[in-house]
C-alpha cells in the first residue's frame, strides 16, 4: 500500500523521501507544474523588505536576485520551508512567519510596530499567478505600501501516472496527500479525467489546511482529515492518525 502525494516537484521528492523513511512506500503525482514569469521591476521606490508566501516564488527570483538588490534586504517567509529556501538562496535576513498567509500579514505588522520595520517603506510581494487571498490589498488597508510582482504560476497537469492509475486500480492507494487548494482541485480533475475519481475520493485524504479540505468535501471525499498547524510535520500526524483509523 501506498501514500500518494500530489505536491509539486521538487518538493514532492523531499516529501517522499520522508515518508520513505517512515517506513511508508509513496507515489508521486504532481498536481501543479512549476513555470518561472519574467521579473521586470518597474518600482520608484526602493524596497524595505520583500514578502514571500512559497518557496516556488524564491526558485524563480534565485537567477536574478543578487542583481535586482533583493538580497541585502529582511525578507518575510511564510514557514520555515519558505524561509529555507530563502537562506540557501542567499537571503540573510529571514523572518519567519506561522505558516500561512494571515500569520505572514500579521508578523509584518508586529514588525512595523516593533520598530523593526519602517510602515511607510515600499514593500515587494514576490507571488504566484494564482493567489488564494490578496495579502497586498490586505496590508495596503493597515497603511504600508506593497508592490505585487507574478514571478511564477503553477500550471494544472492534465493526467495521473500510469503507475497512480494502476494503484487506484487496484486499490493500491492508502492515502493521499494534500499542499493546496489549487493542487488539490487539479488532482481532482485529472483523476476524474482517467476515471479513477470514486477510487480516489473513497480514502482518507489528508489536507495542510481547512481550505484545502474544503475542496475534498465539494468533491464527494467522506474521509478528509486537517493538520492541526500548516506544516508538514503535522500533516504526517494526521496521515497517521488517519492509517490508524482504517486499521481500527
Amino acid at each position: 500500500m501506498s501514500i500518494l502525494v500530489t505536491r509539486p516537484h521538487p518538493d514532492n521528492e523531499a516529501t517522499a523521501e520522508s515518508l520513505r523513511a517512515r517506513g511508508h512506500a509513496v507515489l508521486l503525482a504532481p498536481a501543479l507544474k512549476f513555470e518561472p514569469v519574467a521579473f521586470h521591476d518597474k518600482a520608484e521606490a526602493p524596497y524595505g523588505a520583500i514578502l514571500v508566501t512559497s518557496a516556488n516564488a524564491i526558485r524563480a527570483v534565485a537567477p536574478q536576485s543578487r542583481d535586482l538588490g533583493l538580497l541585502k534586504l529582511p525578507l518575510f517567509a511564510v514557514g520555515e520551508h519558505t524561509a529555507a529556501a530563502a537562506r540557501d538562496a542567499g537571503f540573510v535576513r529571514v523572518i519567519v512567519a506561522g505558516g500561512d498567509a494571515a500569520s505572514l500579514r500579521d508578523t509584518v505588522m508586529q514588525s512595523a510596530r516593533d520598530k523593526v520595520l519602517k510602515k511607510k517603506s515600499t514593500l515587494l510581494y514576490l507571488a504566484g499567478a494564482d493567489l488564494s487571498r490578496d495579502l497586498g490589498g490586505e496590508l495596503d488597508a493597515e497603511g504600508f505600501s506593497v508592490v505585487t510582482q507574478t514571478t511564477y504560476r503553477m500550471a494544472p497537469v492534465k493526467h495521473l501516472p500510469r503507475e497512480v492509475c494502476e494503484g487506484f486500480a487496484a486499490h493500491g492507494v492508502e492515502a493521499v496527500l494534500h499542499y493546496s487548494r489549487r493542487s488539490a482541485r487539479a488532482f481532482l480533475d485529472a483523476a476524474r479525467d482517467e476515471g479513477v475519481e470514486i477510487s480516489a475520493l473513497a480514502i482518507p485524504q489528508c489536507c495542510l489546511s481547512e481550505a484545502v479540505a474544503s475542496a475534498l468535501r465539494d468533491a464527494g471525499a467522506s474521509q478528509v482529515l486537517v493538520a492541526a498547524t500548516p506544516d508538514e510535520n503535522a500533516l504526517f500526524a494526521t496521515l497517521e492518525r488517519a492509517l490508524r483509523t482504517r486499521l481500527a
